[in-house]
C-alpha cells in the first residue's frame, strides 16, 4: 500500500475513533494524566474478549476537531518527555492479575506493570467456567488485586496505577499551557484509536479459521492450571464459539479482509513513528505501551507472525520488547 493510502487509512481510523464531542467531566482525569484510556462508555467492549455474547461497545467520544488530524501529524505533536523505565517508589506487597492470555486489554495492563517492574502474580481464568473469578461480582477480565484492593477495566487500572507510579505527575489542567493541553488531548485520541480500532481487528484475525481458532485456544490453555477435560472443553468449544463470533465482529466493524486490516493498522502505526525508535522519541511513552500490549496478545499466534512478516512493525516491536524487559509476572 502506498504511503499516501496508509495515511488516508490512518486518518479514517482516527476519525472513527474520535467521532463526537466528549464532556469535560468524562475525560478530565484522563486528560490530566495523559493516559492511554478511553471513556468508560466503551468498557463493555474492552473486557469481553472471550464473551460468547460478542464484543460490543458504544463509540467513545472525544473532541470532534481531532477527526481532522492526520495520524502521523498528531503523533509528531506528542513527542515530549518519555516515560523512562526506572525503579519506582510504588512497591505494593501483593499484586495479582486475573487474565486471559490472549486478551489485549490484559496484555495492556501487563505491559504497564512490566515496564515499571512491578511484580505480580498471574492467574489464568478459564474462559468457559471462569471459576477463578467466582469470588468477584465483576465477571470480566482483567481484574487486578493490589494489596487486597480490586481494580477492574484496563484503562481504569492503568489510570490508578499511573498516579501511584508517578506521584505529582497529574496537574491541574488550568495551569498548563495551551500547547501542552493540546498534546494531551492528541495522546488521548491516539489511544482511543488503539481501543476502538486496533483492538477490534484482532479477534477476526485470531479466529479467522477453525484451525487458527483451535491453535489460539491451544496456546491459551497451556497457560493455566486447567485439567485435561477443561483444556479440551475450552480448546474445542471455545474455539468453535469464537470462530462464529469473529465472523459477526468482522461484519460489525466493516472488515472485508481481516489480514489486510491488520497489516494496514500496523503500517499506520509505523508511519506515525516517522523514523523514531518509539512514538515517545528515545524511549517509549504510554501510547507505545498501549499498542505493544495489545499486539503482544497475538504476537506468537499465526496472525501475529503474519503481521510481522508482511509489515514493517517487527523492528519497533523488538525495540519495545527490549525496552519493557523481562516480565515481572509469575505463576504458581
Amino acid at each position: 500500500m502506498f504511503p499516501q493510502m496508509r495515511r488516508a487509512a490512518g486518518l479514517a481510523a482516527v476519525r472513527r475513533a474520535a467521532g463526537g464531542i466528549a464532556s469535560a467531566d468524562q475525560h478530565h482525569r484522563l486528560f490530566q494524566a495523559a493516559l492511554f484510556t478511553s471513556s468508560s462508555a466503551n468498557s463493555s467492549s474492552r473486557s469481553h474478549w472471550f464473551s460468547y455474547n460478542g464484543i460490543a461497545g458504544d463509540k467513545v467520544a472525544t473532541h470532534a476537531v481531532f477527526g481532522t488530524m492526520l495520524f502521523s501529524t498528531a503523533a509528531t505533536a506528542i513527542v515530549e518527555e518519555a516515560q523512562a523505565k526506572e525503579t519506582v517508589k510504588f512497591r505494593p506487597k501483593d499484586v495479582v492479575l486475573y487474565q486471559y492470555e490472549a486478551c489485549p486489554f490484559c496484555n495492556k495492563v501487563k505491559a504497564f506493570l512490566d515496564y515499571y517492574d512491578i511484580p505480580y502474580k498471574v492467574v489464568e481464568v478459564n474462559p468457559l467456567s471462569k471459576k477463578e473469578t467466582k469470588w468477584s461480582e465483576y465477571k470480566k477480565v482483567p481484574i487486578l488485586m493490589v494489596d487486597g484492593v480490586q481494580m477492574v477495566d484496563s484503562s481504569d487500572i492503568i489510570d490508578k496505577l499511573y498516579t501511584k507510579v508517578n506521584p505529582g505527575a497529574v496537574t491541574d489542567s488550568a495551569e498548563e499551557s495551551e500547547e501542552k493541553k493540546w498534546r494531551r488531548h492528541v495522546l488521548l485520541t491516539l489511544i482511543i484509536w488503539v481501543d476502538n480500532h486496533l483492538v477490534h481487528i484482532l479477534s477476526p484475525n485470531i479466529y479467522r479459521s477453525i484451525s487458527e481458532a483451535i491453535d489460539s485456544f491451544d496456546y491459551i490453555t497451556t497457560m493455566g492450571n486447567f485439567s485435561f477435560m477443561e483444556k479440551m472443553s475450552a480448546k474445542y468449544v471455545g474455539a468453535g464459539a469464537m470462530y462464529f463470533i469473529s465472523k459477526r465482529l468482522k461484519k460489525r466493524h466493516n472488515i472485508t479482509d481481516e489480514r489486510a486490516a491488520l497489516y494496514e493498522a500496523a503500517e499506520t502505526w509505523v508511519d506515525a513513528l516517522q523514523g523514531r525508535d518509539f512514538l515517545g522519541g528515545a524511549k517509549p511513552n504510554l501510547a507505545d505501551l498501549a499498542v505493544f500490549g495489545v499486539l503482544k496478545s497475538i504476537r506468537y499466534l499465526r496472525a501475529g507472525q503474519d503481521m510481522v512478516q508482511h509489515t514493517r512493525i517487527g523492528d519497533w516491536y523488538d525495540r519495545m520488547e527490549n525496552a519493557v524487559g523481562v516480565s515481572a509476572g509469575f505463576r504458581e
